[in-house]
Order: structure tokens, then sequence, then C-alpha cells
């Protein structure tokens, strides 16, 4: 009888350790998930105040024309560029 008791608490003791282990392995992954997540969302943030900044913007015609120039590439009629392309 001692024996049962004893092996059936050895068995208990042993599946509570193979569920504290999985227990951390999947807390482990949950900090990377939220490590992601965090990363995400400061990515956003910045991409929202960016385009609050824009809305914001009280000359709607000076932030087209700089849009325009900056990331469109346009130029005005009578505008030279000049382009380095020594490859520096």
């Amino acid at each position: 009888m001692k024996f049962i008791i004893t092996v059936t608490a050895m068995v208990f003791v042993l599946a509570c350790i193979a569920e504290i282990i999985g227990t951390q392995a999947e807390i482990a992954e949950k900090k990377q998930e939220l490590d992601a997540l965090v990363k995400e969302a400061e990515l956003l943030e910045d991409a929202n105040d960016e385009y609050q900044s824009i809305l914001s913007e009280e000359d709607e015609r000076a932030f087209m024309e700089r849009y325009a120039i900056e990331v469109l590439g346009y130029a005005y009629p009578n505008e030279r560029r000049f382009y380095d392309t020594t490859g520096n």
C-alpha cells in the first residue's frame, strides 16, 4: 500500500513539474508576442503622429507643394535640378 502511495505521489509531482515547464514556455512565447506588438504599436503611433501633423497643417498648399517636390520629385517650370551621379 505504501508503494502505491509513493508511486502516485511521484507521478503527481512529475505531472506538476511538466505543467510548470509548459507554463513557463508559454509565458516566454507570450512575452515575445507582446514585444512584437509593442514595436508595431510604436510604429503605428509614429505614423499616426505624422498623419496628425499633416492634417493639422495650416497651409494645405504649402504641404502639397512640399510633398510634390520631396516625394514625387516634381519641380517648378523654370527650376533646374542638379543630381550627384558620382555614386558617393
